[in-house]
């Protein structure tokens, strides 16, 4: 009981004092401009929550303060002059409880002077009452006040700091802005000369057909030629288009060359028909985070027609992949009130905006691109438009006709079909459709989407699938895209050929969800490092923007050949973790060839870190020699024994080395 009535006491004096007039010089946090601030989610609105609703926390209304989303950091420069910081924190209750019953949102509020803790909420839900914060400043030089994401995610955690204010005296403090370096080229064009690209092993299964396109940087024209393609396959020596079918199991080394006029080369293509496909990560684009339900078939075939000229996919670059909205919604003008989903045998109808799907398949797959499509297990989409329950067999039998390569299965609106939620409950639609897939007489890549429940990357293999998102959405936002790319570090046993884990898209390049389009927010350095951790942990790379409209930048971070070498490494492992200390991550990825593949990520937004990194750390002997190239500038750095020196890092940038043994 004493515990209970200091706790109101405390409340009720904080309380007091925030709506008195303060004596001397206060400073409230929604006084500052948080526009350059990364959050998770969202953007930050003064005296208002994320969702730019009243402060609500607990049922009670708050006039003052700011509503953010993890991860979020704000640090203020304070040079000893603050007195004392006060606030009251809590999840915002716009935040409910998910229809299963579940409690959504978990937050961590924590208060750091000069790097050490000042206060910690502990982990906060939703519904529960405010926390007081009341923490001495002096002879404090800088405050940081952190909103973490508790350890399971950033979905749904709207976090509020309410009636928050720094006493001091002497200057005001000062909101410290992250660096935002304008945008800078590392990678060197590729010369003339050929060099040959791409996966160097691919699966298909036998009696399905067969199409991948050979690819190489270098002046055109250009040819193509392999030795030893298995029966049943045959060449286009201008497209480098393999096509055909192969009816006989087995492994098959090929000799793949190419030539121009200024030389030639060779590389080994290891084709493999067995029972496995997605042999490494599928390298593409989707529509979603760019077009949203503004996509039609014009966007999907202006993206289609730039990955060609802009030469992407003489990079590797494959798969064009349309989301959600392509379908009919039950009782909607589509054109007319009541026009039917389906056809009188039970197969989907697309809308009016993609007039001939097969068509558009066809254009993409002349283009020597692969075509992918999207549905739910439900009985809508995520946007309310038809999808596949109790009609699976039908659309997986129309997307195999259409001539589909990739399917995105995203749950969705099977909740309300799906009783608890178990295990079992999670796994039966996924498993469902991936047996159907098996039988439908084409490759199609089966992407499961159910943002990591259940721990999908212990059962989707299982399932059928060949990749598997391990999160929810992915946002433009340094908190969204590092919280949910270095969440990943437990997760690299489930990854390998033919099976992915999936930390969703790539948000570089214009995005909005459409149809109106921005700059991703993400800074030049962040971007390095968004396209290093992805290819460090095998992932999944989708394009989410038009790339038509790509800038040089965007261009040139997406068709580095050495980096994207990391991505798809035939070995297809994923990248451990093995340094995380002093706002420094590094993480290492074993090589086909022996090599190792380190990234040394800045955590810190403010300032530059040493990149150096010892033998041990990375499970190298003291005495053993490496040549170290940098990924990025496509430059050796020299040959190392015990440790590399690389000097500093930027803010939230990242330096991707290969270390070749010696």
């Amino acid at each position: 009981m004493i515990r209970k009535i200091t706790g109101l006491c405390i409340l009720a004096a904080l309380s007091a004092a925030f709506v008195g007039s303060a004596q001397g010089r206060t400073a409230w946090l929604d006084e500052y401009d948080y526009s350059s601030v990364s959050i998770g989610w969202g953007t930050i609105h003064k005296n208002r929550s994320i969702e730019n609703n009243p402060l609500t926390i607990a049922g009670k209304v708050y006039e003052r303060g700011i509503g953010t989303h993890a991860m979020s950091e704000f640090v203020f420069r304070l040079d000893s002059q603050a007195e004392r910081f006060t606030a009251l924190v809590g999840v915002d209750d716009e935040i409910a409880a998910s229809p299963n019953g579940r409690v959504r949102a978990s937050v961590e509020f924590i208060v750091l002077g000069d790097g050490k803790e000042l206060f910690n909420s502990g982990v906060m839900k939703s519904g529960m009452s405010a926390k007081a914060i009341d923490v001495n400043l002096r002879g404090v030089k800088q405050l940081r006040l952190i909103t973490s994401d508790a350890g399971d995610g950033i979905d749904y955690d709207h976090a509020d700091w309410v009636m928050a204010r720094i006493e001091y005296a002497g200057e005001r403090p000062e909101l410290a802005q992250p660096l935002r370096a304008k945008p800078y080229i590392l990678t060197p064009k590729p010369g003339p000369e050929p060099r040959i690209t791409g996966p160097k092993v691919f699966g298909a299964r036998p009696g399905n057909p067969f199409l991948f396109t050979l690819t190489a940087t270098g002046d055109r024209p250009m040819r193509f030629a392999v030795a030893g393609l298995p029966d049943g396959l045959t060449l286009d020596p201008e497209s480098g288009q393999i096509t055909g079918t192969v009816k006989n199991q087995g492994h098959y080394k090929t000799i793949v060359t190419a030539t121009n006029a200024k030389g030639t080369a060779q590389r080994e293509l290891r084709i493999v028909i067995g029972d496995a496909i997605a042999l490494t990560p599928p390298m593409g684009w989707n529509s979603w985070n760019c077009w949203g339900c503004a996509v039609d078939d014009q966007k999907v075939r202006q993206s289609a027609k730039a990955m060609v000229d802009t030469g992407l996919i003489n990079h590797g670059w494959t798969y064009i992949n349309i989301d959600d909205c392509w379908m009919r919604k039950r009782g909607t003008d589509d054109p007319v009130i009541g026009e039917p989903v389906r056809d009188e045998n039970g197969f989907i109808l697309p809308n009016a905006k993609f007039p001939d799907m097969k068509g558009l398949t066809d254009y993409i797959h002349d283009l020597g691109l692969k075509a992918g499509i999207y549905i739910g297990p439900g009985p809508t989409t995520c946007q309310g438009y038809e999808a596949s329950w109790q009609h699976e067999q039908l659309d997986a039998q129309q997307f195999a006709e259409w001539g589909f390569d990739y399917l995105k299965y995203d749950w969705c609106g099977y909740s309300s079909v799906s009783g608890n939620q178990t295990l079992e409950d999670l796994q039966r639609p996924y498993r469902l459709m991936g047996g159907i897939l098996r039988q439908i007489g084409r490759d199609i890549v089966f992407s499961l989407c159910q943002y990591g429940w259940g721990e999908v990357w212990k059962w989707g293999k299982e399932v059928g699938g060949q990749c598997w998102r391990t999160t929810g959405d992915i946002t433009d936002s340094w908190s969204s895209m590092a919280g949910i790319g270095f969440g990943q570090a437990d997760l690299y046993p489930y990854a390998g050929p033919g099976h992915w884990n999936d930390p969703d898209m790539l948000v570089v390049g214009k995005v909005g969800w459409g149809p109106n389009l921005r700059d991703s927010r993400l800074t030049p350095d962040e971007q390095y490092t968004h396209i290093s951790l992805w290819c460090l942990l095998s992932a999944p790379l989708l394009i989410g923007c038009p790339i038509e409209q790509m800038d040089e930048f965007t261009l040139n971070l997406l068709t580095n050949d050495e980096v994207l070498e990391v991505n798809q490494d035939p070995l297809g492992k994923q990248a451990r973790r093995v340094k995380d200390a002093d706002q420094i991550q590094v993480w290492a990825k074993e090589m086909e060839d022996g090599s190792l593949a380190v990234g040394i990520f800045n955590m810190n937004a403010y300032l530059a870190k040493s990149g150096s990194i010892d033998w041990q750390t990375l499970g190298l002997q003291h005495n053993e020699q490496r040549r170290v190239r940098d990924l990025w500038r496509q430059k050796d750095l020299g040959i190392y024994t015990a440790r590399l020196e690389a000097g500093d890092v930027p803010p939230h940038g990242v330096l991707l080395v290969r270390l070749f043994p010696q």
